[in-house]
């Protein structure tokens, strides 16, 4: 059952990569508007669009770190942390 939680955990983190793709995609399509409106404004949308991304991008980097804490931390009580741990390092375990 602890098992199922975690993947089930592990994979609703996953959707954040989801969203952050159509946010990166509101982000261009937002400067693209921009520039197309005022070309006189580009330098600075463009500043605002790196931002924009920057933020956005942040938000997909944290999903895979929340994803591999959910798979990790919530261990059940025979398992013990090691480096070379099975969920990590199959191969190094026999």
């Amino acid at each position: 059952m602890l098992e199922g939680a975690k993947s089930m955990g592990a994979g609703a983190a996953t959707i954040a990569s989801a969203g952050a793709a159509i946010g990166i995609g509101n982000v261009l399509s937002s400067s693209i508007h921009s520039v197309a409106r005022n070309p006189s404004l580009a330098k600075q949308s463009f500043g605002y669009a790196i931002l924009g991304f920057a933020l956005t991008e942040a938000i997909a980097s944290f999903a895979p770190m929340m994803a591999f804490l959910i798979s990790s931390v919530f261990r059940s009580k025979k398992e013990s942390f090691s480096f070379a741990s099975t969920s990590f390092f199959p191969a190094l375990v026999k």
